[in-house]
């Protein structure tokens, strides 16, 4: 059935397959989510590119990678064809029929880790599938925004009427070492920058959460390198208890190291800098039960967050 008016109005099931090629990121795959062939998906994608003038896809040897002008097309589509979607729904036999797809899921890889797959483990044996996306907050939530992800664990709350955001709970920033490097470091030379003999060790080269500890606490400027940089908050921990030097982490990250006695906090202040996790989802779409279902289990299981070692 051909969609386009008269009036050269732009295609609703071309922009529906668009989307669905979009998010799954291949033409077989998004072929199959809407129920089409994939000639049929590859007829509607050209046609749709013809109308806009501009390629919307570059084919790779696995998948599709989406052009400047495909991701501007998703931020603009994707709610009102979601909220449509919503509206319209499926046949009840084919509800009956298709199994949910997975859950999308993004967050920090620690966290993720540590705190939302153990939680959210019973619901794998009732039939939840769970694929996970790792990165930083505001790829994770622009990747939310054009519906590539379901939910998204994020330390920076999202802006914008397309996202709806609930507090989770605030992960605590503490100053840490091995108690071999706690015995010969000296909070007041390190308060003063004097780092002598105490490596720093840093997911970042430009020692961010280090940074924004001695600012909050000491209320002094940084002025040091790490002498080990590595891009995981695990390893960073991995090494301090190994004794490459002091850093800062989230405290649930280090709480059973710290009950352990494999490390030690170096300084408790009353005031340590925190951030505030929130779980985003997005505004309208159809009714996921297995979304629903993970982000009712996060919502759960972040009260045994707020007072797990805290």
């Amino acid at each position: 059935m051909r969609h386009r008016q008269s009036d050269g109005s732009m295609d609703l099931a071309q922009l529906r397959t668009f989307l669905a090629v979009y998010r799954a990121g291949s033409i077989t795959a998004g072929a199959a989510q809407i129920g089409l062939s994939q000639p049929t998906v590859t007829t509607q994608l050209q046609a749709l590119e013809r109308h806009l003038g501009r390629p919307l896809f570059e084919r790779l040897p696995r998948g599709v990678a989406p052009t400047p002008a495909a991701h501007d097309l998703a931020t603009r589509v994707s709610t009102p064809l979601d909220s449509l979607e919503s509206v319209i729904g499926s046949p009840v036999g084919d509800q009956a029929a298709a199994p949910e797809p997975p859950v999308l899921l993004g967050g920090p890889a620690e966290m993720l880790a540590a705190l939302a797959l153990p939680g959210l483990a019973p619901l794998f044996g009732e039939g939840v599938r769970l694929t996970v996306t790792t990165g930083l907050a505001d790829d994770l939530l622009a990747d939310l925004r054009v519906g590539k992800l379901d939910l998204v664990l994020s330390t920076i709350r999202p802006r914008g009427r397309a996202v709806l955001a609930d507090p989770l709970s605030d992960e605590e920033f503490i100053l840490v070492a091995s108690p071999e490097v706690a015995a010969r470091a000296d909070l007041n030379r390190l308060r003063a920058n004097d780092f002598t003999g105490i490596p720093l060790v840093s997911y970042a080269a430009d020692l961010p959460i280090v940074r924004r500890y001695w600012r909050h606490v000491f209320d002094t400027r940084l002025e040091a390198d790490p002498a080990l940089v590595i891009p995981d908050l695990r390893a960073v921990m991995s090494a301090v208890v190994a004794g490459a030097g002091i850093s800062v982490l989230p405290r649930y990250l280090c709480s059973r190291e710290l009950a352990a006695g494999n490390l030690v906090t170096l300084h408790e202040p009353e005031d340590s800098p925190i951030n505030t996790v929130y779980l985003a989802r997005r505004v309208g779409g159809p009714v996921r039960l297995h979304v629903d279902r993970v982000r009712a289990r996060l919502l759960e299981v972040a009260e045994v967050w707020r007072t797990c070692a805290y």
